[in-house]
């Protein structure tokens, strides 16, 4: 921390009013004056001596009102300790699947078995709890896609919304093709080169305007690089196949990954999901650059303030005199 003068220069103004006695011719003596005083034998009196003793410290005050004056036109300053601001410039946007085979239980956290959802929040959340210094967005999506949180560095809001979602809000049905053009959607018009969608689903596309591929190659013109995630236990006993869901699309997923510049994960339990967080911490840094912050406080009001009352205080002493003077004639 430490004091400083954001106008140092204004510092040359300090000799101006004995510049301007010595460079200025004086004032005109003789009886020409605007003030006649009718008590003129007082001042020859003891008047004059009470009148030759205000100007004096009258004098000083005005002396220092100027000085705290130029010192205000200077600007003092605090300037406080720097302060770090992490900055990376990315913009991701995180869309999650809550179709109805989310609600499968084949996921374990902690020694308790949980469904695919619960997983993906507790993993995820704590993913975009470290992403400080990127503008982070949600995406929902089952038979239709939402936009649940717009890009914003509020990573709280964000984890909130996540943590609210609910299995089948959007439809059972999954439509990844939609929610990869939503994100895109959002994506495209950000100011930023690094623009990265990370995909999470259980399932093959079943719904939607749009194919996955078609979506996928949207992306890529728009320069937003990919990383899907399969999620759900390896079948042990083929019940899924059995009830008519859906089978997790590796292949579809592995494409779009590699169109677009990303990569594909398997995460098959908690544990794996994970260490797939930890790895595109790793692929998409948290922050690529920092900049440093000082705090300004603004100080010029108080010599500002000193200068006003010395100043009245010089007003208000003549005043005082010429008063005593008439009251004495």
């Amino acid at each position: 921390m430490s004091l400083q003068l954001a106008h140092l220069w204004a510092l040359l103004l300090l000799p101006l009013p004995l510049l301007v006695r010595r460079l200025l011719p004086a004032a005109p003596a003789g009886d020409t004056g605007a003030l006649r005083v009718p008590f003129y034998a007082v001042l020859a009196g003891e008047g004059v001596r009470a009148a030759s003793v205000g100007p004096r410290w009258q004098g000083w005050l005005a002396v220092a009102a100027w000085v705290f004056l130029v010192l205000a036109a200077a600007r003092p300053q605090w300037i406080g300790e720097p302060t770090s601001l992490p900055l990376s410039g990315r913009d991701l946007m995180l869309a999650v699947d809550i179709s109805g085979s989310m609600r499968e239980e084949d996921m374990v956290i902690g020694g308790r078995v949980v469904d695919r959802l619960t997983a993906v929040k507790a993993v995820a959340g704590d993913f975009i709890e470290r992403r400080e210094g990127d503008r982070v967005g949600l995406i929902l999506f089952g038979q239709q896609a939402y936009l649940q949180t717009p890009l914003t560095f509020d990573r709280d809001t964000a984890r909130t919304l996540l943590f609210e979602a609910v299995v089948g809000l959007a439809g059972r049905e999954t439509a990844i093709g939609d929610a990869i053009g939503l994100a895109v959607k959002r994506l495209r018009d950000a100011d930023t080169d690094e623009r990265v969608l990370i995909l999470l689903t259980d399932g093959t596309n079943t719904a939607g305007a749009i194919g996955p591929g078609k979506a996928a190659e949207l992306a890529a013109e728009t320069g937003v690089r990919i990383h899907t995630i399969g999620v759900g236990g390896d079948s042990r006993t083929g019940l899924g196949i059995a009830l008519g869901r859906n089978p997790l699309d590796e292949a579809t997923l592995r494409g779009i990954a590699d169109l677009t510049g990303g990569r594909y994960f398997r995460a098959r339990d908690a544990g794996e999901l994970q260490a797939i967080y930890s790895m595109l911490d790793e692929l998409e840094p948290v922050e690529s650059d920092e900049a440093t912050f000082r705090p300004v406080d603004e100080l010029f009001q108080w010599p500002l303030a000193l200068s006003l009352l010395l100043s009245a205080a010089v007003v208000t002493g003549r005043t005082g005199v010429l008063w005593g003077l008439s009251d004495a004639g």
